[in-house]
């Protein structure tokens, strides 16, 4: 596994520093997609409208992509990626030099799981739970990839009556920590949810997610792993999906900032999503685009180089036709927000008694038609400062 130095994120900057930064640095993507939309998934209240594609066919659409940026996939150990289909992989990455993100345990889906992966009480289940995981490291090792994006959809609970959660959280946690010590010098992305398929699911929201990190990072006790803490390098960091966030009501922003300001955000998924509602996986940008320029001008702030991953559930249309879409909308989106005043916003945002109301102002023209007409920002700007004296 090819640890990346996240350190930088963490930087704080504010002023004329963060002025000079937000000029020098562009927010530029780069694309990662989940194997596992590439055919459809089961529906409980639908038929598949689309035909399944085998491990192989899918592979051959995400060739297909690569001229367009498409330059890692994701995949799941070990119904997606596995020993006995490692050289289906491995011949694609050769002939494409698309690569391997992230080999992600699967942990939600087995039957044994029914009560909980590494949460759960039985201690025999949890620990194939934690080999699983161990194995994911393992062979994302071996592939080089940058981590292992750990999502717990199946450790929660609807009943909260007489719940041990303290426990259940405990026991997750430990079970990381042996995972990560197991495979000694690798990374976790960990990727909160607030629930479905679970009613709740733990370590739910983004700052959880920042607590587990500090909390199994406490708990590790290979050297190798001890070294690279001592550095200041994190292993356990976070894959905030931006419609996890929503679901959870959380402001992406906001959200984005917490994993940010510790040097934990290893990777980000993309997508859409309402307020709230069920995981939709819509396609980026089609929903609350001003979301998704506000996080990604956090990405900018702190001088984000990670991957953009699509995580869609295109059920209405060719699953290539639906990345191309995903991809432009986070190009043009990036375009946006490097092309602001940057000096102004940093102005406005830490003297907002003498801008009142000129951020909005300022955002209504960035996204307006050139063939708008709308009076000048200067204008607008002075009349604000006139207001302020």
């Amino acid at each position: 596994m090819s640890l990346i130095d996240l350190r930088s994120q963490s930087t704080l900057l504010n002023g004329d520093a963060l002025a000079s930064h937000l000029n020098s640095f562009e927010l530029t993507p780069k694309f990662s997609a989940g194997i596992w939309f590439f055919s459809p998934a089961n529906s409980r209240f639908h038929a598949n409208y689309k035909p399944y594609e085998s491990i192989e066919s899918r592979l051959e659409i995400a060739a297909s992509l690569k001229d367009y940026g498409l330059e890692a996939l994701e995949a799941h150990y070990p119904n997606e990626i596995n020993e006995d289909n490692l050289d289906i992989w491995q011949k694609f990455i050769q002939d494409t030099g698309i690569k391997i993100l992230t080999v992600i345990p699967l942990l939600f889906y087995d039957e044994a799981f029914e009560f909980g992966s590494l949460s759960n009480p039985d201690n025999k289940i949890r620990q194939s739970a934690i080999d699983r995981t161990t194995r994911s490291l393992q062979l994302g090792q071996e592939l080089g990839c940058e981590f292992s994006v750990v999502w717990p959809g199946i450790d929660g609970y609807e009943n909260p009556f007489g719940i041990n959660m303290a426990m259940m959280r405990k026991r997750f946690a430990e079970g990381l920590a042996e995972a990560l010590d197991n495979a000694p010098g690798t990374r976790i992305a960990f990727e909160p949810k607030p629930y479905e398929p679970r009613g709740r699911i733990l370590y739910s929201l983004t700052p959880e997610g920042v607590l587990l990190g500090q909390q199994v990072e406490a708990m590790l006790q290979h050297e190798t792993n001890t070294q690279l803490l001592n550095d200041d390098h994190k292993l356990v960091c976070m894959n905030p999906e931006i419609g996890h966030l929503l679901m959870g009501f959380e402001d992406i922003a906001y959200a984005l900032s917490w994993p940010l300001s510790e040097g934990r955000l290893a990777h980000t998924h993309w997508n859409s999503q309402p307020l709230g509602n069920y995981d939709q996986d819509l396609n980026v940008g089609l929903i609350s685009p001003e979301q998704m320029e506000a996080g990604l001008y956090v990405l900018k702030m702190h001088g984000y180089q990670g991957w953009f991953g699509l995580d869609i559930n295109p059920e209405r249309m060719p699953v290539d036709i639906a990345l191309k879409i995903s991809m432009d909308a986070l190009r043009a989106a990036c375009d946006r927000i490097n092309g602001l005043d940057h000096q102004l916003i940093v102005e406005a945002v830490e003297n907002p008694a003498s801008h009142r109301g000129f951020l909005e102002a300022y955002m209504i023209r960035s996204r307006a038609l050139n063939t708008t007409y709308l009076p000048p920002i200067e204008d607008t700007l002075k009349s604000i400062r006139d207001m302020s004296t």
